[in-house]
């Protein structure tokens, strides 16, 4: 076989040169080289595609990856020509006759075309049918079409979760309504919560007021007469042992927290505009920084010292200083001026240099030109606890959460007057009357100035930032970007000043035992966290505490929220004794209606409530009314003089305030309560109910209950009534209210 093959191959190397020198003369040589060359290709076809692993070796090899080199190549290439030599030995041990090997190789090739283009035609279709199983599995894991440019699909934005969200709201007040408020005799406007429990709060008229945080809330302590002028601001120190108060009269007075004692008294040759405490555990000198209202300078001054300043800072900033904050973890200060310009400086021991615990050496790498940028200035700023981060509240509305240590901006909170307006067009949060009230106090907030009153809170978490809207307080996790609770909604108030108290209460008691820890002792676990907010209000001499624990809970029921600390002023105490000479409580009215009479019991806890009814039934207002409004199994609902819904005022020629007790609910039917349209929004109309409706409980004033024609109540509810108003086809009215 081997003479054969040689033999063969001679035979075909003289043909291809027969075959080359007929192709360039012509003649009858040119077909037969080309049916040699035909038997040729024929042959190299066979060869090809009766190995398949050969053919898929040839198509890596021509191919060659970046790793390869030409000596692999090479290589490679002979162990080809090898292969090819068995493969014709094989054959023409099978076929026998080496004359005829072309034919029967041509034949053998044609054979084996079929199964083989067979097999890759498989192989082809399976795989196209795996890739197309893939894309289904992928396609089952979305639903809807995919973009056209996605390659792979993206993966799912994980939503941030704060782990222990739940105990941080635990430790905050919860209560929509506040608890407490207490006075002063004029409009206050600072509150400041010490680290030593203490309360301080401060007046226009330059009054101070020391109370002590107590278990449950607060206790009075000293009143102090410190300012002849309107207090700009007070500041407490880092551990909340030194107060420092700065007014109108060019002064500022020094307290000892803890003792409640004034300490120091410094005489200021400037209008002050801020103040500051910028010392920390450790400083030989408690060192206060304040500005002046009418110049860029900041002055350094000893709280302790003879009045002198230490240090005068004049070519930090180029405009009057409305804000400066010490950030007690880094030591380091925060002014801004009123252009917007926010700067980083040290303390007394570094030399009020520029501080090097900060990731920036130049503010153009930081965004702390937003307030410049947007023509702005904050009014409020506070650290988180761990120093790390600094939120602020501007005049422009919006509360922005700065990076400390980066100076970048990382939230922004659009709480502007037009944000408040388009939400409530697409969602209306509040009575179309109410919100336009509530537009109103806030534009006379602007006019006033006192806008730059209002500040923002940190929590001790650092996980939520507290601040007031005109809608109520936002309590913002600045982790998630939510809201989980807003508190002080149904007020009619403005809150603006804020400042929190968290944990328990310091105080001095023996030490508890293994066995008083264990034991279940009421007495012992009386003492809980009672986290609480206090705020002060748009022109109000009062300060409101939020806590977890509503009016309601109050164990006196004739307790009230607002408690009368100051003695009242004198025209107070004119309208109280002209008030005096004609009674106008009752305990019991009579309603005849054309459908028999109901009595009434009334409930003189809710004294304005009953007032306003009784006055209104004595001057005949009620005569005539009809019921405009029965929903069986409901209530029936009567007081407007339009007989619509929608009119009625009170006595006083308005809308007067809810009182809601805590023993009053619609907790039975045959309550007698007021309509309204909102909260604080009482009038003339009133209804009664038919079944315990306790929904209603602290949204409708319970000022009265049927005690005598309970069947009339029933016979006038069950009148027919037009299913769209819910007015009866039959007018039943009032004829005449009388009180007892």
């Amino acid at each position: 076989m081997s003479k054969n093959k040689s033999k063969h191959q001679q035979e075909s190397s003289s043909e291809d040169s027969d075959s080359d020198s007929s192709s360039s003369s012509g003649g009858s040589n040119s077909s037969s080289s080309s049916d040699l060359s035909k038997s040729r290709s024929k042959h190299q076809s066979g060869k090809s595609k009766e190995n398949p692993k050969q053919s898929k070796t040839e198509k890596t090899k021509n191919s060659p990856s970046e790793y390869e080199t030409p000596h692999q190549l090479k290589e490679d290439k002979r162990n080809d020509n090898s292969d090819d030599e068995k493969l014709n030995k094989q054959r023409k041990q099978s076929s026998g006759d080496s004359s005829s090997d072309e034919s029967d190789q041509g034949k053998s090739t044609e054979d084996q075309e079929k199964p083989e283009s067979k097999e890759n035609n498989e192989n082809d279709l399976t795989g196209r049918k795996r890739t197309a199983s893939n894309n289904e599995e992928e396609e089952e894991d979305v639903i809807g079409p995919l973009p056209v440019a996605a390659t792979s699909e993206p993966e799912k934005k994980k939503r941030k979760v704060v782990e222990h969200e739940k105990i941080y709201l635990h430790n905050l007040p919860s209560s929509e309504t506040y608890e407490r408020s207490y006075m002063h005799r004029s409009p206050i406007t600072h509150v400041v919560v010490t680290k030593t429990d203490f309360v301080i709060t401060a007046s226009n008229d330059g009054h101070i007021k020391f109370w002590k945080k107590q278990e449950e809330g607060i206790e009075f302590v000293k009143h102090f007469r410190s300012h002849l002028g309107v207090i700009s601001n007070i500041c407490t120190n880092y551990n909340g042992t030194i107060l420092c108060t700065i007014a109108s009269d060019k002064a500022m007075k020094v307290f000892d927290v803890i003792n409640f004692d004034m300490i120091n008294m410094i005489k200021l040759e400037f209008n002050p505009l801020t103040v500051e405490c910028i010392h920390y555990l450790g400083d030989a000198i408690p060192t206060v920084a304040v500005s002046d209202q009418d110049s860029s300078r900041i002055l350094i001054y000893d709280a302790k010292g003879n009045g002198s300043p230490l240090h005068v800072l004049d070519r930090l900033h180029t405009k009057p200083v409305v804000l400066i904050k010490f950030n007690p973890v880094h030591q380091v200060v925060v002014s801004v001026d009123k252009a917007g310009i926010l700067e980083y400086w040290s303390g007394y021991k570094k030399q009020f240099q520029f501080p090097k615990c900060v990731h920036f050496d130049s503010k153009l790498d930081t965004d702390l030109f937003e307030f410049a940028k947007n023509k702005t200035y904050p009014s409020g700023l506070s650290f988180s606890p761990d120093g790390n981060k600094f939120v602020t509240i501007s005049m422009d509305r919006k509360v922005r959460v700065f990076s400390f240590l980066s100076g970048k901006l990382t939230r922004v909170y659009d709480e502007s007057l037009a944000r408040f307006t388009e939400l409530q067009k697409a969602k209306p949060q509040l009575a179309n009357m109410e919100f336009g009230r509530r537009m109103a106090v806030e534009r006379d907030l602007e006019k006033t100035e006192q806008l730059a009153l209002s500040n923002v809170v940190f929590d001790d978490s650092g996980v939520f930032v507290l601040y007031s809207t005109m809608l109520g307080l936002k309590f913002v996790n600045i982790v998630t970007n939510q809201c989980p609770r807003f508190i002080g909604k149904p007020e009619n108030l403005r809150l603006l000043h804020l400042s929190l108290f968290q944990g328990k209460v310091k105080t001095r008691k023996a030490a508890t035992t293994l066995e008083m820890e264990a034991a279940k002792n009421p007495t012992l676990e009386s003492v809980q966290p009672d986290p609480t907010l206090f705020c002060t209000a748009f022109n109000k001499n009062r300060f409101y505490m939020f806590t977890r624990r509503e009016p309601a809970d109050f164990k006196s029921p004739d307790a009230d929220r607002d408690v009368f600390n100051e003695k009242p002023s004198k025209e107070d105490i004119i309208s109280a004794t002209e008030a005096a000479g004609e009674q106008v409580l009752y305990d019991t009215a009579i309603i005849h209606t054309s459908m028999g009479d109901v009595h009434i019991q009334m409930f003189k806890e809710c004294a304005k409530t009953v007032e306003n009814f009784c006055v209104h039934s004595k001057n005949n207002y009620y005569n005539g009314h009809i019921f405009h409004r029965v929903i069986k199994g409901f209530m029936i609902q009567t007081g407007d003089p339009t007989g619509t819904g929608t009119g009625g005022q009170s006595i006083w020629g308005g809308e007067f305030k809810d009182e809601f007790r805590s023993h009053l609910k619609h907790d039975r039917p045959y309550t007698v309560s007021m309509a309204n349209a909102g909260p604080n929004t009482n009038g003339s109309q009133f209804f009664i109910t038919l079944t315990p409706t306790p929904w209603l409980d602290n949204k409708h004033t319970v000022f009265g209950r049927v005690i005598k024609g309970m069947e009339v109540v029933q016979n006038i509810s069950n009148v027919k009534t037009n299913n769209k108003t819910d007015q009866p086809y039959d007018d039943v009215t009032v004829i005449s209210v009388s009180v007892k």
